[in-house]
């Protein structure tokens, strides 16, 4: 993520087909040479132009794209495509960043030695050595300068070369055109015996344009993304039992009701079932809690897991490409994209700045040369004006930004959806809560009379569950021993059936197993009934005292009875409460909310929320809500605890305060630049530091999100 350049802007407009990023991408491609918001558009419009695709969408921070196509596509045409027209492109399983790193670093170090050592012939000449003594120092100068400007600068060349080739302009090309002319002018005063020569010049523009493309890659790697702490928990390979012999794997080829081998301490690489017995999972790394998961034979194991106990066997309910783990890491990358308002000004900024900078840097040329008649100072004069004026700071103001707070908040176990949730949170005054399974939390009690061993059973069964009112009943059962139970069967809607000791026994609605109670065990033909109770969430109250202590306006919606809305509103000291409703109701107030000119955060975790989630200015979901209402959320509190929305509040106001400050300092790094390189103050040394600092800035203040 270098910087975005006037000279890059394309006019053709990249267009994403409706409806073609729904799913997860179906395949992805590495671009290590990409710089800007231009690069993105050019990247994006190639790729839409070819049959197949459906849509493209960059990632600069990450610098891939991904592509949503047919799953057999092979992606060699595109490949060709990208490069005909100057990108760079591999599959990401050949991506090169590190060895790339590694080359610019080298190449910095030897541009660095190099330029030391022609500074010190410099000096001696400025110092007043004279005829053979200086031009024999101008030898030895351009024996040292040429072969390592070659060298050093190919980066500048080659993409400069390759934008040429496809009829396009970058930020290389005004680089590479100053180095490449105050080498020449420097042999050739050497040739002619001349005063002047510019060698170190020339080395010193490419060692520091170097030092900040390296340094900026280095702090770009400092803020690592939530999409990248995400995909380090999911395993390169598996060993899978194929007619009982073990074979490893790359887990892009694990297919469903593939049969896994996992030892203990294993991350598990794709969604699926325990097959037999009993494990120990570790989710911290996914939902931010530490406690231990209990799983009996049948309970769900999602990827990124970690086995506890083990070996274990694992049957696969989904691929690698649709796990959970990817579809988390999907959306995670769609936020770093952040294509926000703020984005789409940096943008428009730039189509603008592109011609006026241009026409800047010839209007200085013509002036310079008509007025002064000096030819080489004139091309000075526009060379340094294209450097110097190259809205680097502009480019990194918004992705650099949406990395960093992305990253932030996915390690306060807030994951972040939509693409432009950072903004819309930032701008709400109004908070609406669910309150059943949000501000409140439901529980099952454990019958008084219920015996040792049907606990064990119920605990057993409660724990093949993923309902939150199976976890209460596993949470409050605590160290009570566990069965082993046979044939485990879950009947949607209904509850969990087995065989325990060749009795038949269930768990789950009250009707299901015939008994007027909502919530029921069954042990052959023993049935006990299970108490409801429910009780404030943790975080609840602190979460909306100090909501309304920010000046927030805070709501609860719920469709129980107004006694009881009533009694939970006093414990929450809430005043507006809205009670008996249905979804449609939902619907209406915030609807309602939002045409009265506030700005709506919902928070809600059930089915009938969806409605309000979507209608909101922004949406919020516990980790423990149904997938509906996660999916049409804008933000998902992993482990559940309500104070994270504060967290979500405070990181995205100040990352919208962070993107202005960088719009602040891009202006007015401009407002400086622009009149000293025209009026000839500049040379592209001070150009190409000015241009690096000014990008650099940039960066150091979008990492204050932290």
């Amino acid at each position: 993520m270098t910087a975005a350049c006037p000279a890059c802007i394309d006019t053709g407009d990249a267009v994403e087909k409706p409806d073609a990023t729904s799913s997860l991408p179906t395949h992805e491609l590495v671009l290590p040479t990409i710089h800007c918001m231009a690069c993105i558009k050019s990247v994006e419009g190639i790729l839409t132009d070819q049959p197949g695709i459906m849509s493209a969408r960059v990632n600069l921070s990450r610098k891939r794209v991904a592509i949503f196509a047919s799953q057999g596509e092979d992606p060699t045409a595109w490949i060709e495509a990208l490069t005909k027209s100057g990108f760079e492109a591999y599959e990401a399983r050949q991506s090169l960043d590190s060895a790339s790193d590694a080359k610019l670093l080298l190449r910095l170090g030897v541009a660095g030695f190099a330029m030391m050592n022609v500074m010190l012939l410099s000096v001696a000449v400025w110092s007043g050595a004279g005829g053979t003594t200086r031009e024999l120092f101008h030898w030895i100068a351009a024996a040292i300068a040429l072969p390592t400007a070659l060298f050093c600068a190919e980066p500048f060349f080659r993409h400069a070369a390759s934008a040429l080739r496809a009829g396009r302009l970058n930020m290389d090309v005004p680089i590479s055109l100053a180095i490449i002319l105050a080498s020449v002018m420097s042999l050739y005063e050497t040739f002619t015996g001349g005063e002047h020569a510019y060698f170190d010049a020339a080395l010193s523009l490419t060692f520091f344009l170097l030092a900040g493309r390296y340094l900026e890659t280095r702090m770009r790697q400092s803020a690592r993304s939530a999409a990248a702490d995400l995909a380090a928990l999911e395993p390169g390979r598996v060993t899978c039992l194929v007619d009982g012999e073990r074979v490893s794997r790359p887990v892009d080829e694990v297919k469903v009701n593939d049969v896994l081998a996992l030892a203990a301490g294993a991350r598990v690489p794709v969604d699926g079932y325990l097959k037999e017995g009993q494990a120990q999972v570790d989710r911290s790394a996914l939902t931010g809690e530490s406690e231990p998961v209990s799983l009996a034979a049948g309970g769900e194991l999602i990827s990124g897991d970690v086995l506890l106990t083990g070996p274990h066997e694992v049957i696969a309910t989904r691929a690698a490409q649709h796990s959970t783990l990817r579809k988390m890491i999907e959306l995670a990358e769609r936020a770093e994209g952040a294509r926000t308002r703020y984005t789409g000004l940096a943008d428009k900024a730039a189509k603008i700045y592109a011609p006026l900078v241009h026409g800047l840097a010839l209007a200085g040329f013509l002036g310079w040369y008509f007025w002064s008649g000096d030819l080489h100072h004139a091309a000075m004069v526009a060379i340094s004006t294209l450097i110097i004026t190259c809205p680097c700071a502009l480019g990194l103001a918004v992705p650099a930004v949406a990395t960093v707070a992305t990253g932030r908040m996915y390690r306060k176990a807030i994951l972040v959806k939509s693409e432009t949730a950072l903004e819309r949170l930032a701008e709400v005054d109004t908070v609406v809560f669910d309150k059943t399974g949000t501000l409140t939390r439901a529980s099952l009690s454990v019958p008084k009379d219920l015996p040792r061993a049907e606990k064990a059973v119920l605990k057993t069964l409660a724990a093949a569950s993923d309902h939150p009112l199976s976890a209460s009943l596993v949470h409050a059962l605590g160290n009570e021993p566990s069965v082993e139970l046979d044939q485990i069967k879950e009947q949607p809607g209904r509850g969990l059936e087995a065989s325990w000791q060749g009795m038949p026994v269930a768990f789950g609605s009250g009707r299901w197993l015939g008994s007027d109670a909502a919530t029921c065990l069954r042990v052959g033909s023993r049935i006990y009934a299970l108490a409801h109770k429910e009780d404030i969430a943790p975080g609840a109250i602190e979460t909306v005292a100090a909501l309304q202590k920010q000046g927030f306006e805070v709501h609860m919606l719920t469709g129980d009875k107004r006694a009881h809305a009533d009694h939970c509103a006093a414990q929450l000291h809430l005043g507006n409460v809205h009670s008996e409703l249905q979804p449609a109701d939902k619907l209406e107030i915030v609807q309602g909310l939002e045409a009265k000119g506030q700005r709506v955060l919902m928070v809600g975790d059930g089915l009938n929320d969806t409605l309000a989630l979507s209608a909101a200015h922004a949406s919020a979901a516990p980790g423990n809500a149904l997938e509906a209402s996660q999916n049409a959320a804008d933000v998902v509190f992993l482990n559940g605890d309500l104070t994270r929305l504060l967290d979500a509040l405070r990181i995205s106001k100040r990352s919208v305060r962070r993107i202005l400050e960088n719009f602040g300092l891009a202006g007015t790094y401009n407002a400086i630049s622009i009149p000293l390189a025209l009026a000839g103050f500049a040379t592209p040394l001070l150009a190409a530091l000015a241009m690096s600092t000014s990008s650099i800035l940039v960066t150091l203040n979008a990492l204050r999100v932290r």
